[in-house]
């Protein structure tokens, strides 16, 4: 399916198809931001996490062995219709898991940031809602504001502590522990942006 027909599409379906064709494309060895995960890994990762209540790395290892071709497969079939097509959870849970996860893959091979996905923005500025705050949590008794470039800021506890400014995609990122992929720019408060620095924000 081509990149504009796939626009028409719910943002979770458009980025799990465009991600599925981007892990055909690169074959199973090809490297990621999760660390020490593969392409492969991470395909079995996703199926795992949409079928399988719990997983255990024998688990991980029977889907593996089924080889990327037939995970690709099973990631076009679709997530099961609960939780993961229900309104309200599509979008946010599980088009910004595989939003995440597509830029794992992109940004690990070379691939920039997408500027023509505004839908994208209008979530992760969402998101960013629960991931500044978790954050923001992990820095007390430091503040953190999250800045973009049109609309208003959020802040998170006490002003003056570590300013993120950057599009709401690339603060989710690096929100999520994608830190070094991410195009911010971290500033304020030195002690408030150590502890930034050193948060474990990783999902």
């Amino acid at each position: 399916m081509s990149a504009a027909r796939e626009r028409g599409l719910p943002l979770d379906l458009r980025e799990r198809l465009e991600l599925c064709d981007l892990l055909a494309e690169l074959g199973p060895d090809a490297p990621t931001l999760c660390a020490g995960w593969s392409t492969l890994d991470l395909a079995a990762h996703l199926v795992l996490r949409e079928h399988f209540a719990r997983w255990t790395d024998e688990r991980m290892a029977i889907e593996k062995a089924k080889g990327l071709a037939a995970l690709i497969d099973r990631l076009r079939g679709g997530a099961p219709l609960v939780p993961w097509r229900l309104p309200g959870i599509r979008a946010l849970m599980n088009g910004v898991e595989y939003f995440i996860h597509h830029e794992d893959v992109r940004r690990a091979n070379g691939r920039g940031r997408r500027i023509d996905r505004p839908d994208l923005d209008r979530v992760a500025w969402r998101m960013t809602g629960f991931t500044g705050r978790r954050a923001a949590r992990q820095i007390r008794p430091y503040g953190l504001e999250l800045r973009r470039p049109e609309g208003r800021p959020r802040q998170f506890g006490a002003a003056g502590g570590a300013v993120l400014s950057g599009e709401p995609t690339e603060l989710l990122l690096y929100l999520s522990g994608r830190r070094d992929a991410a195009q911010v720019t971290l500033e304020g408060d030195a002690d408030a942006v150590a502890a930034l620095r050193d948060a474990h924000t990783a999902v």
